[in-house]
Parts: structure tokens; C-alpha cells; sequence
């Protein structure tokens, strides 16, 4: 919903006009009088008296018993005073009874217009509790945080002095209350005539009370000819609020309410009502609940005919008789737009009209409910006439609780049982009887939604019925034929510990809920009674008021989530929100591609978070993860080049772009990046773009703020130019922009705009396109960006006495903090903040221990983390802590999450007053030393560097990223600081990528070779020592590294071939398929390992490693080691010349096994290739013009993994794009979006000439390959394959083959 600005101004204003009058109230006038010094003896009551009379119970009392005591001290006492009328009470002041040691330490209130039906005084949602006194005379005064308006008042004793009894003496404060009050019975109502046939309103002011047992009617109503109406209703204990200021919208029978507010007002308390309106922005508010929301439709007014009705909608013509179901019960103080409409009824005047009796006093109906507390213990027995021939017992319940026994008790005649209970929201009658079966009846669905339901069970002549909410439209009566007769004892709610099954049977938990109106046998049961003790029996239970609670009023359930509840507690279902936790305040996103990046994700498309367990949502990004910058793209709804004709100033071209998300969201992007930048091109032919360099522009856009911007990519703000135009290359040096000087060729401006706080573009305004041949095209690519400003913002505490400071975290229902830290010290607090009694505090109280502590006003709750190992290792720890209105929680790196369930009752609200202490306390001891980063409350980043720059003691940033995060750098890959956190340097690896985790591929046609020179290193990156770049010429390696993978489905082939001087080591497959390792380290000896686990030309991926250290040798196929051998003391290492990949193309006097292997040399596909330090296949494909590499033949990179399986010649490469929204060839509008009649035929001409060439291209290749294909066939033996395709499209025929493999130490 859209946020809707207060109307205070305005309302203000009517106010203060004299015209609209609530009444008298406290707010007015000093409301602090004493009202109970001058009360009768009579006036007040209580549970139980010591002297067994009315004790009067003033303050400072001394004469009689000094007070009042009950006969026994217990929590069902309570001590009452009559105050004759409705009065407005703003505080209270107690003391105990006079000269003893009887007082109470503690106390609640209770509030009613009647004496019955009594509300709990409640703060902050809760029941409060009044702190009593410490002695019998002094005096504890309370002010209430708001004024109550009551005729009765009673205190409740919850705790005493434990070395005497209760005893009080009360005073209460406050003054006379006046109002107007309409008492309505359900048929009548009250029409308010204006003067002239139409009420046309700009602004309106409606506000009143009101209070009624029933859960549906009209409060007030009025609506227009053309459609207007507006309308306030109960519907089930509910208030929805109808308005329409839209003649095309439907009328009030088919149209959903604007909004609904409020819940439980069927409780027969009073309930205030404001709605104030200016145009279509309304705030609704019922008691403390406010909703602001703005009604949809093209008017501001809302026009009424001739009248409004209040109490109920009559039907024209057709006295007593309304269209929908009228308010029953009373209204106070009803104002519309400063008019008393009943105090106009009470005088009679000639514009108010009045339908059925409406009287000006409020009836109470005097009805007693009573509340099951306790899920365990509470019940209620009532007796009944035992022994009559049938049964009969109704009441009404409302619950939230989907499971309670209602009603159990044994009947007479052993006729068996009868138990009603609530099971899964629906109403279970069964009777159980020993020698015959069970009878069941089920009625109802979902009765556990707050509401009152009524119950009525009847047996009369073998006939049992149960009905269910008969007095509304219930569902067809189920009837079942069973013999009872009644018994003597009726158990409500519960069962007494000490009965058997027979007398109470509860297969089921207690019920908690509220009852009212219990009849048994056709008579109504005095509750009241039941209080004091002389009928029936009871346990936890109030008598005389209903205490649910609508837990889920106000919802704190955050961003969307669901709802629901039972007696004691609520729950929040947080499917489909992007959320998670108790209250859906956690969301399931990081806030930037910086920290998918940093949890080991590449490319690809992620939602962030921006503000964290803030109010904005999630967004759809694309992160760009690159080996030096992670860019994130957000796409918009229109990035293809676009063409555009026939605008001019008076009809401009207009488009706006949507981001798919709110404009928000894009702005926290933006402001939480480094750098951003939106590429923008507008081609033109006779169409200016900024009219340079004087004009008006005729082209502009729109950025962030609605701001118009009349400069364009390249260019600064507030200079009217393009890029050419500061580089000095436009094509008219008059003008600032290719496209002003209105050429009758194509041109273009294309350029960066990278100001962030004018971005995103939002919106392109084009007004020159309406001349002759005058046409343009224009293309705004994704908003980009790079640099987390907030990830990496870290700080280093050097002295225990420093710390930052930052203003209050205000957090009352929800505070979540998150950080990463490392240490050296032994203890030091992260975090502070104060309030008055409340705090929260983080720190790390022991080398392996994090605490948590946090006090919202009901003591402290601390959470303490055990670490296995130490946590002051200098290294990256992270802490998430959360409070919330379920849980508190602490979480330390991955470590098993500690949780607290927070208590429903009692304060709530987190007030804290002072600054926000990071690194140290207000005072200044036990200061934290060492780094602090990323700290984040309720998804605000707090900016820690740009304040350290001003604070003694603190410095920006903190080194030393690699210690604790250089292991996401894999194959060889080396962590290289940054200021703002690392990244992987790939060099010495034959992976690429930002984590060195992309192999590096290519697939090898025959003849394809690949030599890699051992000589002086090669410059590839400008962070590394070139010393480590490669291997000198000169040295003879100690040790051997060699790993590669390779797909192939040729054999034999030749894979690796290392040559020294006059030794080699070769890598080749045998014509069955089986690996060969070929060692000649001597003229007169070759060591040969074969490898035949399986035919390794299969087309498959396998991996071969080779660890040669010293002379222990270890080769490793596919993970696992297959051969292990140690070389001769004899043996000599050379240095190392060259390596090849593929066909070696110097015939250095290769063995015959090598040569046959040489003939094709490899056809396939090799991966990640490493020798030692150097990446050979990685230097030919990414740095071949300054690495010693030389590629012959036909070399493409490729995926290796995609080719697995597959036919290796018919893989094509396909070069993916690294920003998924791909950008085509926009420099000539004529080759893409924009094409003129020249352009197709020009397109037709290239297509043929095209075709053409590929034809004698085609035709040239084929013969070459046979020309090729005949020589290889003079040449080689017989066994070669003429074709070198077919050997791939076919399997290898192993049943014939013959191992010509010699000296070979097999596996």
C-alpha cells in the first residue's frame, strides 16, 4: 500500500474551528481530581471482607478497620468502588490498611460502565501491573498512560507482603465526563437531511464510539445518484470502511471494503472511530490502529444525496425495513464534519429524521462471560436436574484454539457420557455408552476465528440434537436417535484432577476460550454466583470479563507474512514473502552479488536484498562474477534499439523504463555500490539530440529524483554535451554531439552515464524526428554496477578506551545486528545501547564465548555461544544476534544457533534512548580491540570507516582478508589482498575464473600441436612476480607436477610429449585404449607404465595426474592411484626444453610406440593443463603473443564437460556472452533495429555473396581433406582409419586388437 502522508494540517484546522466538540475529556482541562474521598460506605464491594461487612477503603483512612482486608488472601480477591457515573480516571494512588502490616506489593485494574463485563487496564498490549507499596502508610501514585472513562473501578491484589495479609486503601483521580450517547436495537436508525439535495465534500471528518454484543451492522451510510458512497460496518467483529469516489465503481452490495481494521468489537466495550479524508487521502482509525491508504478513481469529491443514515441503510419507501443488517447497540459522541448528530436527535431538530426507536441512554445488557486461562487446570462445574428424561444445555464460546473439551458429564440411568469438544475447529458431540456404540455427531468448520459461536444441545424422546449458531445462518440441524437421561453434573472446559473418566472424561487439552449465556435444563445459570461461591465450582478461571486477546492485531508479521494464532501465542507463515524466522523479518537474499560472490557463486541470476530485514523487497539481479570485478545488471523493459519517428515539441516521443522492481530498491542498489554506469546510444540522420551548443535540447531523459537531464553519455552533469564533445571529435566541431549537426547520414552518440545519483534512466523524451528523412533510434542498456560499499567497511580498534558512536537504534519489536570481527583479545564489547531500564549488548565475553544480552523491561535474557575452538585467532568470525516478539537468538559463524523463546506477556516494546556504542561502552571500559566489518542493524549498514576517520583510537579498514578466506582460491590459484577484501590470482593455475575453478579447454583436431618453451618468464598479470611465471630453461626439476584431463575417442594418440636434451617423458593412449606413461631417461633404457583399467578412449572425462618427487614416482587416474614406483639411484633428471600438446612436429628421433601414437597426435578435447608452474594450454588459448607458446593447426576452446558422451568433431564453440542481456552491433542502426529500403537490399546483396563464398570455401576444405586422407593412406599402416571423422562417430573395435606396447609394467 502506498504510504499516505498524515492530514494533521488540515485536520487541524477543522478543529480548531469550534465546530467539532468530543465531548468533555481530560485533554481539555485538568483532570485530576479525587473522586473517591467523598464515597458512601456503599459504594464499594469486594470478594470478601475480614469484618464481613463493606469496609470503605479512602485513602489515609484511619478510623474502623483502616482499610479493607478479604477473609482470606488469596489471587481471587478484588476490592471495588461505585463513582455513580461515567467519569474520565487519569491516575490512582494506593496504600495498605492502617496500622498493620497488611499491604500489597503489586496490582492490576479493571474498568466497566456497569458493574459486569469488566476490561483489564492494559499498556503496550498487555495487562499491566501497577507496583504497590512497601509499608502500610505511604502512598504510591500512578498517572495512567491514557485516561479511561468508567462508572466502576476495581483493584485486583497480585502480590502482598509476605509477613501479612492484603490490605489497601485507594484513591482514584479524574473528573466529571459528558457525552452524547444513541442507543440503537437493531430496526432503527437516524437520517441526517442536508439542506440542499447534494453534499459535495472535499475533506470530512467522521468520528464516534461505540459499543455492541453483535459482530455485524451498519454504523453510518450515504451515497450518491452517480455512484459515490461511503460506508462503515461491522462485519464479524470487524470495521470495514466502504468508500468510492469513482462513479464507474461498483455499488456497496458487490464492492470489497477500502479497508478493514479493528478486531473483537463485538465485546460490549466502548471503541473510538476517526476517519479523516482530504480528496482520496484517508487515515482510518480504530482505538490505537491507524491505516492510511488512498482510495483509487479520477474525483477528489465525494457527493451524497440528500441524506446520510446512521445505525443502518432504510430502504426508500419501505418504512422498517433496510437493506442490510443494522447496528445494534449504543453510539457516543457521533460527529460529521463538525455536526453533533445526536445531540441534533436530542433536541429534534428538523434535519435529523429518525427511523424505529432509538433512545439516548445505553442499555446494558447484563450478561456475565467468563475466561478459561489455563489449558490444564481450568473448568467450570454447574449442577444440574439430575434424572429427567432428555437433556438440554446451550452457551456460546469463542476461541482461538483449535482443540478443547467444551462440555463433559455423566449421565443418569447409565445412559453412558456425553462430551462436546472442539477438535480441528469443528464442534464433536459424542455419547459413549459401555454396551452400546458410540453415537457421534460433527458440525461446524473453522469456529476457532475469534468469534462467538453458540451451541445448543437438546435430547427429547430418543432424539439428540445439536445445533450449531442457530440465531445465524448455520448449516441443517444433525440428529441422531439415542436414550439419555440427564445427570447431575456439568463440567465446562476442563476436568478437576481428582474425577475419574466417568464423572469427567477429556480425551482432549482444556479449553481456552471465553463462555457466556450457559443454560442448563431451559434455565440460565448465575455466574456471578459461581464467583462468590455459592453454586458450583471452579478453577482458573475470570468471572465477569472475556480477556482474548487478538494476538494478531496489530499483525507482526513482517513484509507480507501470514497471520495466525491461538490462546497464547501467534505465528507467521512466510510462504511466497522472500522471507523466513519467527516473524518473516529475515530475508532469504543477500544484500549485493559482492556476498554471493564471497559465499562461491558465479554468474548468473540472483535476487539481492539491498536493505537486508528492511522494508523494501527483494530484486532480480544478474551478477557478472569476473576474476577482477563483480558486476550487477538490473534489466529493463526495453533494451532493443528503437526506432522513432514523426515527434516534435508538441508531440513528443515518450518512453518509460520499468526495472521490475520499485524505484526504491534500485536507489539502495545504487547507493550501496562503488561505481554504476548505463550505457546510452541515439543514432540519428537529420534528428539533434541537445541542440548544442546553445539550444534547447530536443532530447532528454530522466533520471531517479523526476529531474530532467539534458546531458548525455560521456559527458559530466550540468554540461550540455557528449562524449565527443569533451574529447574534442565530434564530427562538426560547432557543435557538442555527433548528432547536432543534423547530417543526412547516420551517425551516433554513445556514451556512459555514470553519476549515481541521477540514475537510473527512468524515462527518454525525443522531440526531432518530424522533418524530412529525419528518423533516430535509441538503445538504454542495463544499469550496471560494481563494488559493494559495505561488505568490506571495516574498522581496527587499537585502545580499550575508543569506540564509535552512532544515533539510537530504534528497534522495538524487531532488532536484528550483524557483524564480522576478528581478534587477539581475551574479551571486549562489540555493541552497546542504553535506555532507561532497557539495553542491548554483544560482546565477546571469553576467548571461546559470544554473549548476547538484552533486556526489554522483564529482566535480562543473555545468550551465550560455546566455540569449540578459540575465536581471538585473527581470523573473519561473523555474529548474527535478533530479538524479536517471539524469539531471541544468537548465531557465531556456522556454530549451532542459540534460542530463547521470548514470554507473550509482560513489556515488549525494545526503548532505548542513548547514542549506539560500537568497539566500547559509555563507560569506556572493556573496549573491544580489533577489527570490526560489515555491521549491519535491521539491514541498515552503518558506514564504520567514514566515521573512524574522525575518532581517536580507530582506524579505517582492516588488513589481513587472505588468512581467514584464501582457501576459496582452488587449483593453485593464489588470495591477493585488496583494500576492500581479495581476490584470486589465476596465473599459476590452468583454471581460470574469479575463484580459479573454470577449466581452461580446447578441442584438438589431427595435427593439432601445441609447444610450450621453457625459457625466461612472460609478463600475463601485473600483480605477481614475473619470477614465478614459468620454469628456467636451465634447471632440472627436482620434482614433476603434470595434471590434465582429457575426452578423446581416438586411439592411439598422443597426448603430452616433454623433451629434454636428449631424454622425454610421453603421455599417449595404446590402441586397445590403455594409458601409457613413457619415461626415457637414458639411450640405452625406456620405463614404460601402462595403465588398462579400461579403454580410456570412451569418450568420457578422465583425469591423469603425474607427482614425480625425487625419484618416487605416483601416477593417478580419475582419483585414484594407480601406479607408484621408485627410479634408480642411476637415473639422471634433465632440464626440460619443451612440452607439447598434441602432434609434435619436430621428429626428434621419436620411438616407434610414439610415432604410431604421433601419426594424428590427439584428437579430442584436453583440459586444464599444468606442468609445474606453467599452464601451457592456458598461455596458447589467453596469452599467445607474450608467452613462449607456438599453436599449429586448428586449436578451439570449448568445454570439455559439454563433450562428454558426444561427438567430439560435431561440437561447435559457442562463446557465451559474460551480461547475459546481450548487446548486439548498435553503431549502425541500418544492421539491426533500423532499417531502411537501401539497407535490405544492401543486406540481399551480402547474403549472396555470402553464400557464395562459403560454397568455394566448402569445396576447397573438402578436397584438401581427401588430398590429405590419400597421402596419410601411403604413409601409415593399414590399421589407421582412412577417415578421420568416422572414428569418432564410431566405437573403437577392441575384440582384435593386439597390445604393441613393450617392456610395459602392467596395472
Amino acid at each position: 500500500m502506498d504510504p499516505v502522508p498524515r492530514l494533521t494540517s488540515v485536520f487541524t484546522l477543522l478543529l480548531s474551528s469550534g465546530l467539532w466538540h468530543v465531548g468533555s475529556s481530560a485533554t481539555n482541562y485538568n483532570c485530576d481530581d479525587p473522586l473517591a474521598s467523598l464515597l458512601s460506605p456503599m459504594a464499594f464491594s469486594s470478594s470478601s471482607d475480614l469484618t464481613g461487612t463493606h469496609s470503605p477503603a479512602q485513602l489515609n483512612r484511619r478510623v474502623g478497620t483502616g482499610g479493607w482486608s478479604p477473609a482470606d488472601s488469596n489471587a481471587q480477591q478484588w476490592l471495588q468502588m461505585d463513582l455513580g457515573n461515567r467519569v474520565e480516571i487519569t491516575a490512582v494512588a494506593t496504600q495498605g490498611r492502617y496500622g498493620s502490616s497488611d499491604w500489597v506489593t503489586s496490582y492490576s485494574l479493571m474498568f466497566s460502565d456497569t458493574g459486569r463485563n469488566w476490561k483489564q487496564y492494559k499498556q503496550e498490549d498487555s495487562i499491566w501491573t501497577f507496583a504497590g507499596n512497601m509499608n502500610a502508610d505511604s502512598v504510591m501514585h500512578h498517572k495512567l498512560l491514557h485516561s479511561v472513562r468508567a462508572r466502576f473501578v476495581r483493584f485486583v491484589p497480585l502480590e502482598w507482603n509476605p509477613s501479612g495479609k492484603i490490605g489497601m486503601r485507594v484513591e482514584v483521580y479524574g473528573c466529571s465526563y459528558k457525552s452524547d450517547v444513541a442507543d440503537f436495537d437493531g430496526r432503527s436508525s437516524l437520517l441526517y437531511r442536508f439542506n440542499q439535495k447534494l453534499m459535495s465534500t472535499l475533506k470530512d471528518v467522521i468520528s464516534l464510539k461505540f459499543k455492541s454484543m453483535q459482530g455485524d451492522g451498519v454504523l453510518f451510510h450515504g451515497e450518491g445518484q452517480r455512484g459515490d458512497h461511503i460506508t462503515l460496518e461491522l462485519q464479524k467483529g470487524r470495521l470495514a470502511l466502504h468508500l468510492n469516489l469513482d462513479d464507474s465503481k461498483p455499488r456497496l452490495s458487490s464492492s470489497p471494503p477500502s479497508v478493514t481494521l479493528g478486531s473483537l468489537l463485538d465485546d460490549q466495550h466502548w471503541h473510538s472511530v476517526l476517519i479523516e479524508r482530504v480528496g482520496k487521502q484517508v487515515n482510518f482509525s480504530v482505538d490505537k490502529h491507524t491505516q492510511h491508504f488512498r482510495t483509487k478513481g479520477e474525483a477528489d469529491a465525494l457527493d451524497i444525496d440528500y441524506e446520510l443514515s446512521f445505525g443502518g441503510i432504510p430502504v426508500p419507501g419501505k418504512p422498517g425495513t433496510f437493506l442490510k443488517k443494522n447496528f445494534h447497540g449504543c453510539i457516543e459522541n457521533l460527529y460529521y464534519n463538525g455536526v453533533n448528530i445526536i445531540d441534533l436527535a436530542k433536541r429534534r431538530k428538523h434535519q435529523i429524521y429518525t427511523v424505529g426507536n432509538v433512545t439516548f441512554s445505553c442499555s446494558e445488557p447484563q450478561i456475565v462471560p467468563i475466561t478459561f486461562v489455563n489449558s490444564s487446570s481450568s473448568y467450570l462445574l454447574l449442577p444440574g436436574t439430575p434424572q429427567i428424561d432428555g437433556l438440554s444445555v446451550s452457551f456460546q464460546f469463542r476461541t482461538w484454539n483449535k482443540d478443547g473439551l467444551l462440555l463433559s458429564t455423566e449421565l443418569s440411568e447409565g445412559s453412558g457420557t456425553l462430551l462436546l469438544s472442539l477438535e480441528g475447529g469443528t464442534v464433536r458431540l459424542v455419547i459413549q455408552k459401555r454396551t452400546e456404540r458410540t453415537a457421534e455427531i460433527l458440525t461446524g468448520s473453522s469456529l476457532n476465528d475469534g468469534l462467538w459461536h453458540s451451541v445448543s444441545i437438546n435430547a427429547r424422546r430418543d432424539r439428540i440434537t445439536l445445533s450449531l449458531d442457530n440465531d445465524a445462518a448455520s448449516p441443517a440441524q444433525d440428529t441422531t436417535r439415542v436414550q439419555i437421561y440427564s445427570g447431575n453434573s456439568y463440567y465446562f472446559g476442563g476436568c478437576p484432577d481428582n474425577l475419574t473418566d466417568s464423572q469427567c472424561l477429556n480425551p482432549i487439552k482444556a479449553f481456552q476460550g471465553c463462555m457466556r449465556l450457559i443454560f442448563i435444563d431451559n434455565q440460565p445459570k448465575d455466574l456471578i454466583s459461581v464467583q462468590q461461591g455459592s453454586l458450583g465450582n471452579f478453577s482458573d478461571l475470570h468471572i465477569d470479563l472475556c480477556s482474548i486477546k487478538d494476538r494478531c492485531l496489530p499483525n507482526y508479521c513482517e513484509h507480507g507474512g501470514f497471520c495466525s494464532q491461538s490462546w497464547t501465542t501467534f505465528y507467521c507463515n512466510c510462504s511466497n514473502t522472500g522471507y523466513t524466522g519467527a516473524t518473516c523479518h529475515n530475508s532469504l537474499y543477500e544484500q549485493s552479488c559482492e556476498v554471493y560472490r564471497h559465499q562461491g557463486n558465479t554468474a548468473g541470476f540472483f535476487y539481492i536484498d539491498s536493505d537486508g530485514s528492511g522494508p523494501l523487497g527483494p530484486l532480480q539481479v544478474y551478477c557478472n562474477i569476473t576474476e577482477d570485478k563483480i558486476w550487477t545488471s538490473v534489466q529493463h523493459n526495453n533494451t532493443e534499439l528503437t526506432h522513432v519517428r514523426g515527434a516534435n515539441p508538441e508531440k513528443p516521443y515518450t518512453m518509460a523504463l520499468d526495472y521490475g522492481g520499485s524505484m526504491e530498491q534500485v536507489e539502495a542498489m545504487i547507493d550501496s555500490s562503488e561505481h554504476c554506469e548505463q550505457e546510452v546510444a541515439y543514432h540519428c540522420r537529420r534528428s539533434r539530440l541537445l541542440n548544442t551548443p546553445d539550444g534547447t535540447p530536443f532530447t532528454w531523459w530522466i533520471g531517479r529524483s523526476n529531474e530532467k537531464h539534458p546531458y548525455w553519455g560521456g559527458a559530466p552533469p550540468g554540461v550540455q554535451q557528449c562524449e565527443c564533445g569533451l574529447d574534442e571529435s565530434c564530427l562538426d566541431v560547432r557543435h557538442f554531439c555527433n548528432c547536432d549537426a543534423d547530417k543526412d547520414e547516420w551517425t551516433n552518440d554513445t556514451g556512459f552515464l555514470s553519476f549515481k545519483d541521477h540514475l537510473p534512466v527512468t524515462q527518454i523524451v525525443i522531440t526531432d524526428t518530424n522533418r524530412s528523412n529525419s528518423e533516430a533510434a535509441w538503445r538504454i542498456g542495463p544499469l550496471r554496477c560494481y563494488g559493494d560499499r559495505h561488505f568490506w567497511n571495516a574498522v581496527s580498534f587499537y585502545t580499550e578506551a575508543s569506540y564509535l558512536h552512532f544515533p539510537t537504534f530504534h528497534a522495538e519489536f524487531s532488532a536484528d545486528i550483524s557483524f564480522f570481527f576478528k581478534t587477539t583479545a581475551l574479551s571486549g564489547v562489540f555493541l552497546e545501547n542504553l535506555g532507561i531500564k532497557d539495553f542491548i549488548r554483544l560482546e565477546i565475553s571469553s576467548p571461546s564465548e559470544i554473549t548476547f544480552a538484552i533486556d526489554v523491561g522483564n529482566g535480562p535474557v543473555e545468550l551465550i555461544v560455546h566455540s569449540p575452538s578459540l575465536l581471538n585467532d585473527n581470523q573473519w568470525h561473523y555474529v548474527r544476534a535478533e530479538r524479536n516478539l517471539k524469539e531471541t537468538s544468537l548465531q557465531v559463524d556456522s556454530l549451532p544457533r542459540m534460542t530463547r523463546e521470548t514470554s507473550e506477556e509482560g513489556h515488549f516494546r525494545l526503548q532505548l534512548n542513548s547514542q549506539l556504542f560500537v568497539g566500547g561502552t559509555s563507560s569506556r571500559q572493556k573496549g573491544f580491540l580489533g577489527c570490526i566489518r560489515s555491521l549491519h542493524l535491521n539491514g541498515q549498514k552503518l558506514d564504520l570507516e567514514e566515521r573512524a576517520k574522525v575518532t581517536s583510537g580507530v582506524r579505517p579498514g582492516c588488513p589481513g582478508h587472505c588468512s581467514t578466506y584464501g582457501s576459496i582460491c582452488h587449483n593453485g590459484g593464489k588470495c591477493v589482498e585488496k583494500y576492500s577484501g581479495y581476490f584470486c590470482d589465476c596465473t599459476n593455475s590452468p583454471y581460470e575464473g574469479p575463484f580459479c575453478k573454470k577449466e581452461v579447454s580446447a578441442v584438438f583436431e589431427a595435427g593439432t600441436s601445441v609447444t610450450y618453451m621453457f625459457q625466461e618468464p612472460y609478463p600475463v598479470t601485473k600483480n605477481i612476480s614475473l619470477s614465478s611465471s614459468a620454469i628456467y630453461a636451465d634447471a632440472a626439476p627436482s620434482k614433476e607436477n603434470i595434471a590434465f584431463s582429457f575426452v578423446t575417442a581416438q586411439a592411439p594418440s598422443l597426448l603430452l610429449y616433454i623433451n629434454s636434451s636428449q631424454d622425454y617423458l610421453a603421455v599417449l593412449l595404446c590402441k586397445n585404449g590403455s594409458l601409457q606413461v613413457r619415461y626415457q631417461l637414458s639411450k640405452e633404457e625406456t620405463q614404460v607404465f601402462n595403465i588398462d583399467a579400461e579403454n580410456f578412449a570412451n569418450r568420457r572425462m578422465h583425469q591423469l595426474k603425474i607427482n614425480r618427487e625425487g625419484r618416487e614416482l605416483a601416477i593417478q587416474v580419475d582419483h585414484q592411484l594407480r601406479l607408484s614406483y621408485n627410479f634408480s639411484s642411476e637415473v639422471e633428471f634433465r632440464a626440460i626444453r619443451s612440452l607439447t600438446l598434441g602432434k609434435v612436429r619436430e621428429h626428434l628421433g621419436l620411438d616407434s610406440e610414439i610415432a604410431k601414437a604421433n601419426t594424428l597426435g590427439f584428437v579430442g578435447c584436453l583440459s586444464s593443463v599444468q606442468y609445474n608452474q606453467v599452464a601451457p594450454l592456458k598461455a596458447a588459448l589467453r596469452h599467445a603473443t607474450i608467452a613462449p607458446v607456438t599453436v599449429q593447426g586448428t586449436l578451439m576452446e570449448s568445454s570439455c564437460g559439454s563433450m562428454v558422451d558426444v561427438d567430439v568433431n560435431t561440437v561447435t564453440t559457442v562463446h557465451s556472452s559474460s551480461d547475459p542481456f546481450g548487446k548486439t552491433d548498435e553503431r549502425e542502426p541500418l544492421t539491426n533495429a533500423v532499417r531502411s529500403d537501401s539497407a535490405v537490399i544492401g543486406g540481399v546483396i551480402a547474403v549472396v555473396i555470402f553464400i557464395i563464398f562459403s560454397i568455394i570455401g566448402i569445396m576447397t576444405r573438402f578436397l584438401y581433406q581427401h588430398k590429405q586422407s590419400h597421402r596419410t593412406n601411403q604413409m601409415k599402416e593399414k590399421e589407421y582409419p582412412e577417415n578421420l571423422d568416422s572414428s569418432f562417430r564410431n566405437d573403437i573395435d577392441l575384440q582384435n586388437t593386439v597390445s604393441e606396447c613393450k617392456r610395459e609394467y602392467f596395472i
